[in-house]
């Protein structure tokens, strides 16, 4: 008798583990996801990102509603309860932004922040948690500092960081100077599409076991494919590029989960009052908020209109060089990282960051060791400095190869490169590079591609007007 219930006992077993094997989701085919190299430790996660976050706390107009900013807390750990964090601990902190730009973006280190307008554009809680996933992964996968780890492995170190993450296409970075830690680190949020595909698979994951709808994800993307009249692309697609296939992958992987389970929740009572009280914040522009705390400010793409150069000429002494500039055009920056850019040339693209759309920017580039001399050493260190640009723009491409020019006596090449402009359509960048002993000495001329011809004869003009001390 006693015999019998052993193996009563031992049916129950057997039985309760086959159940489990066959709940859906429980041992699925997921995607297994691992972070990539990285130079940094996740204690060096946190340190940048908190400098960055301190930073852009102070340069975006944040909500300023415990309510709202205990909403998203609270949602966002009940992610990061299901998030593979792969043995790192950050100190997680949620932020209300009051931009009405759909975007939200996280810095290493757990630091997060969520437009008002992402939240105002989610039909129900399922898509806002998606979001928020999906920018939880990309701390957990260490994307931003991986971002920096290539940029080091390009062996130009120290003003490389502003160029590959935002001279061309992206952030100004410390070429205008005044926009602070947030916006010249830009390149802890400049991902790849590899990265943003990495963070859709983990995000879907994520909001599969945590409950929600794992479809969410997808019809927040499809949504913002297929808004009504939009002339740009909305801001999340500016600062994460779209993966071809984005949401065809989204919905293989939660095939691969098992399908959706049943009773995946989409929506709370809690989203719906707090979408309320977001939609009932007052609008405060960033540029208001940025003029009451004497900052320069720069108009969203396509609201000025850019002027021709004018045809006289002023002086400029910037470190190392001198030249001369359209009077018409402003500068900014100090030192020998500069940019001259026409009225409404740099534009606000968004979270702190800014980029140029007409004009020219120069900086040097220092590397490892004593910079080597010759034609060879200078076509070497160009092709870094283009395949660091290339990594940090997908849609950037080499148009026209390097020529060698002379600048006023100084051997240079000359590259014609093109990508995505802020202002919509292509850019086309003329990139002239001199091997100094300070370093790679560049200027980046850029212009729209279909108005590049009314700029070209300024740009040459400033080019051979440069002079080195």
């Amino acid at each position: 008798m006693k015999s019998v219930a052993v193996k009563r006992i031992r049916c129950a077993g057997y039985l309760a583990l086959l159940l489990l094997i066959a709940a859906p989701g429980a041992f699925a085919d997921r995607t297994r996801l691992k972070p990539g190299s990285n130079r940094f430790t996740p204690q060096q996660d946190i340190e940048l990102g908190r400098k960055a976050a301190q930073d852009a706390e102070q340069k975006l107009v944040l909500c300023n509603s415990p309510k709202i900013d205990a909403y998203l807390t609270k949602l966002g750990h009940r992610l990061i309860a299901h998030l593979d964090t792969f043995g790192a601990e950050y100190p997680w902190e949620f932020h209300c932004v009051n931009d009405k730009a759909v975007n939200a973006f996280a810095l290493p280190g757990g630091f997060v922040f969520v437009n008002r307008g992402a939240i105002e554009v989610s039909d129900y809680e399922a898509e806002l948690a998606g979001v928020m996933a999906h920018e939880l992964s990309h701390v957990a996968l260490r994307h931003g500092t991986n971002q920096v780890t290539k940029a080091q492995n390009a062996e130009l170190l120290t003003g490389i960081l502003s160029a590959a993450g935002g001279i061309l296409g992206g952030s100004a970075g410390s070429a205008i100077g005044g926009l602070g830690q947030f916006a010249t680190g830009s390149l802890l949020l400049r991902y790849s599409r590899g990265a943003e595909t990495q963070a859709d698979v983990m995000g879907t994951q994520v909001l599969y076991d945590s409950g929600y709808d794992p479809r969410a994800l997808a019809a927040f993307f499809e949504k913002l494919n297929t808004e009504p009249g939009q002339k740009n692309p909305p801001q999340f697609f500016s600062d994460h590029p779209n993966p071809d296939h984005r949401l065809e992958r989204v919905q293989e992987e939660v095939q691969k989960m098992g399908g959706v389970p049943e009773g995946a929740q989409r929506d709370s009572s809690e989203f719906e009052a707090i979408k309320r009280e977001v939609m009932a914040l007052p609008v405060v522009s960033k540029q208001q908020a940025a003029a009451a705390r004497g900052e320069i400010t720069f108009p969203a793409p396509g609201t000025v209109k850019v002027g021709p150069p004018s045809e006289n000429y002023a002086d400029l002494q910037a470190g190392i060089f001198s030249m001369r500039y359209p009077d018409n055009w402003k500068k900014y920056g100090r030192g020998s990282n500069v940019t001259i850019a026409p009225e409404g040339g740099v534009v606000e693209t968004g979270n702190g960051q800014a980029a140029v759309a007409y004009g020219v920017m120069a900086s040097v580039a220092q590397m490892k060791g004593k910079p080597p001399k010759g034609a060879d050493a200078l076509r070497d260190a160009t092709q870094k400095l283009v395949d660091a640009l290339q990594r940090e723009n997908n849609n950037m491409k080499v148009t026209r190869e390097s020529k060698e020019v002379s600048l006023n006596g100084e051997p240079g090449l000359s590259t014609y490169l093109e990508t995505d402009s802020p202002t919509g359509g292509v850019e086309r960048d003329w990139v002239v590079t001199v091997l100094r002993p300070e370093g790679l000495v560049y200027f980046v001329c850029v212009a729209p591609r279909d108005e590049y011809g009314n700029f070209d004869k300024a740009f040459g003009t400033m080019m051979d007007s440069v002079k080195f001390q």
